[in-house]
């Protein structure tokens, strides 16, 4: 929207005015369990995590990038690897990581 509104305005046309349309809400809150709603429609449950990951995968771009992401999420779901790297003690600095390398 925003491309286009700059390319009307620097041609002297009407800019279009931006429309949201809400599609609904969905949130993952653990292993195969997510809520969610749309309208008047509820969901939870697994029901709302299978959706919850369809809807994600379809709006990738290009059929490699959906078929990679589905096959990381299969793997990290059936071994149940993290993926998130989380940080959880102190980071030594420069410092610190080139006086270990030398002992």
């Amino acid at each position: 929207y925003a491309a286009k509104a700059i390319r009307a305005t620097i041609s002297g046309k009407a800019r279009v005015p931006f429309h949201f349309w809400n599609k609904g809400e969905l949130a993952v809150i653990g292993r195969g369990r997510a809520v969610g709603h749309t309208g008047k429609l509820r969901f939870r449950g697994l029901l709302a995590w299978l959706m919850w990951v369809f809807i994600h995968i379809a709006y990738l771009i290009g059929f490699r990038n959906r078929v990679l992401v589905m096959l990381e999420w299969a793997w990290s779901y059936l071994t149940y690897a993290r993926g998130a790297r989380l940080i959880t003690g102190e980071v030594p600095g420069p410092i610190e990581r080139a006086a270990a390398s030398s002992a």
